[in-house]
């Protein structure tokens, strides 16, 4: 859903927390108050809860309500999962922008909401040998001057703030999404999900072992860009340990910053041109491998965009099937084409798969027979194109049976 009709809602399949819960662990005491009654009259949040507070939109009031029933509940009573929202920073960006004042006074208020109930949490009897995790997050920004639903990194900003047992105290990880909350109240209630379930989160204390992600301190500021901040270091053409970037046939000119595989982060990417459906990159997370020979070839250029992205060589001895795995975001353009190749034993690269339509932000997951007498296999990506579209590779897994 990527608006407030919520067409094409599926709750059957991907039920909100609480519903699951409900499912997995009836015994558990589930609660849920919220100020939009969307998510109650669409089913979003309340399904499931043994208890619900849904109020209408008069935010300034309600949140209050709802501060004052849900710290009462905290101290006399034994929830064991909580949903609070309150409205009223919403309310207050549409109407007035994100740079304004009051905005920042709406979040103040909110600040002092949550913390009568951090309050309420730890005056309870039993703190000492509870287990309580506590999750702040929100599901969009605003531009500064009001509202949301476009493009932009402001209206697509999200945080998650979390305090828990195992979550390490002043940790910024840059892998974090919001599909994470889940994965995380799951994994803190000592729930294992299933593959059926179809997340895409995983616990945030869970630290991805992407090899991009190490490059996060390497990243640089923009060259030729100039829709992006000077202060956003968000690119880098150095390859991770072991892998490599083939540029022997890449044009010459361009941008520098996508002139073949770059790695980049969210924010730099998304910000060197907007709505053209790079915001659709949702499953990357962290630094991603990008090949964008649109933005290329926005500074002039000669020749054609030809470039190869080469993982390291992993070992294959003994198996008869490989499998890569990873993520991908590709918009399918004229003549650019997009080729994943297995090459064994550093022989002739072998086509595994050619992208020639749209592949918006899906998990792909290519298996392939290993020659007899065969010990090691690399991938490679190899995009090429003239003023096309983009590749999007991140994820990587390699794994032999």
């Amino acid at each position: 859903m990527k608006d407030n009709t919520f067409t094409g809602k599926n709750y059957g399949q991907y039920p909100g927390f609480l519903a699951r819960l409900n499912q997995v662990r009836p015994e558990l005491s589930l609660f849920a108050a919220v100020d939009w009654p969307e998510l109650d009259t669409h089913g979003t949040v309340t399904p499931g809860a043994d208890a619900k507070l849904v109020y209408n939109n008069d935010y300034v009031v309600n949140d209050l309500v709802i501060t004052d029933i849900t710290e009462d509940i905290l101290r006399n009573q034994n929830p064991d999962v909580l949903f609070v929202y309150f409205g009223e920073t919403d309310e207050i960006g549409h109407n007035h922008g994100a740079a304004s004042p009051r905005y920042t006074d709406a979040i103040d208020v909110q600040d002092g909401y949550l913390g009568r109930l951090l309050t309420a949490i730890k005056a309870r009897p039993a703190y000492a040998t509870e287990r309580w995790t506590v999750i702040v997050t929100t599901d969009h920004g605003h531009t500064d001057g009001g509202g949301h639903g476009g493009s932009s990194i402001e209206e697509r900003r999200t945080f998650v703030l979390a305090q828990g047992p195992g979550i390490a105290a002043g940790a910024r990880p840059v892998d974090t999404r919001l599909v994470d909350v889940a994965a995380t109240v799951f994994r803190q209630l000592g729930i294992t999900p299933a593959a059926s379930w179809g997340l895409d989160g995983k616990p945030i204390q869970e630290r991805s072992t992407d090899p991009f992600d190490s490059l996060y301190g390497s990243l640089t500021g923009r060259v030729d860009e100039t829709g992006i901040p000077a202060g956003i270091l968000g690119f880098t053409h150095t390859a991770p340990s072991g892998w490599s970037v083939i540029n022997n046939a890449m044009g010459t000119g361009g941008m520098t910053e996508w002139r073949g595989w770059a790695f980049a982060t969210d924010e730099f990417w998304s910000r060197s041109q907007r709505d053209q459906s790079r915001e659709l990159n949702v499953r990357a997370r962290g630094v991603f491998a990008v090949a964008d020979s649109d933005e290329w070839a926005d500074k002039a250029f000669s020749g054609t965009y030809d470039s190869t992205l080469v993982t390291p060589a992993y070992g294959v001895s003994g198996a008869t099937r490989v499998t890569l795995d990873f993520t991908t975001l590709y918009r399918q353009e004229g003549g650019q084409t997009a080729q994943v190749q297995a090459v064994f034993n550093g022989g002739t690269p072998i086509v595994v798969k050619n992208y020639t339509a749209d592949v918006i932000s899906q998990p792909q997951s290519l298996a392939v027979a290993v020659p007899a007498g065969a010990s090691s296999v690399s991938f490679r990506f190899r995009y090429t194109g003239s003023n096309n579209w983009y590749w999007v590779i991140d994820g990587v897994k390699v794994t032999a049976s």
